[in-house]
């Protein structure tokens, strides 16, 4: 047997037997396929699109302010400056008790008639709950031939987005499918605006209490197993 080996020729001592060499060839066949596997899980469009994200609704401490305008005949506060200072002040929070400026116009050919109308402002706005100690009375210098108004102003938290009107880029140019720049701006400013509390986009509200009376009503009816009155009322069909 070692005569056998010994005669073997010896060009075929270092070979391989056939079975190894497809193994070898599955097993780079397998490796270059796993560096391709992974091209598949590539994720387009990694940058956000959505207008949510590209005009974010934030809070933050914001000037919130009226001019109401003031004739050079005023004798005192009239009554549709009276009717503008108490719709811009019932959004006073009276808990946070910001300070509220009153601007009035010196040098101007109003000024008499603002400096009057200015007192008036400063009892409405005490009789609206605003203590005296958070009102802050300040002149500014206006043109002598104009009759500029006086300007109420406090700050507060409020809901708001940034400036729209961006447009950056071409609108025919759809070659990535994305939303151009500008979109939901204006959906975003709109929303933010009529949110009467910032603090509802923070988080819910706790449940207010039950109305036992109704809740107990409403418990007795189900168990007769009936149909309330309210129902026949508000129904567009009759049975």
């Amino acid at each position: 047997m070692s005569d056998m080996l010994m005669n073997r020729p010896a060009g075929r001592r270092g070979s391989l037997p056939l079975a190894g060499t497809f193994t070898l060839a599955a097993l780079a066949s397998v490796a270059l396929l796993a560096g391709c596997a992974n091209r598949d899980s590539i994720k387009v469009g990694a940058i956000p699109d959505d207008y949510r994200t590209n005009h974010p609704i934030v809070i933050s401490e914001k000037e919130t302010k009226i001019d109401i305008p003031v004739g050079v005949q005023d004798r005192g506060m009239t009554g549709m400056q009276r009717t503008a200072l108490d719709g811009f002040i019932s959004r006073y929070d009276r808990k946070a008790a910001p300070v509220v400026s009153i601007l009035v116009p010196t040098g101007s050919a109003n000024e008499a008639a603002a400096s009057r109308v200015s007192a008036d402002f400063f009892r409405r706005l005490r009789a609206n709950g605003v203590p005296e100690g958070h009102i802050l009375h300040q002149p500014y210098q206006a043109s002598a031939q104009e009759a500029p108004p006086i300007r109420v102003s406090y700050f507060a938290m409020k809901a708001s987005t940034g400036p729209c009107g961006r447009w950056p880029g071409d609108l025919l140019d759809t070659t990535q499918n994305k939303h151009y720049a500008n979109f939901g701006c204006s959906y975003q400013n709109n929303l933010a605006a009529q949110i009467a509390d910032p603090a509802d986009l923070l988080g819910p509200r706790k449940q207010t209490p039950i109305d036992a009376e109704n809740r107990s009503a409403a418990i007795d009816v189900y168990r007769e197993r009936g149909i309330s009155d309210e129902f026949f009322s508000n129904s567009e069909v009759d049975y």
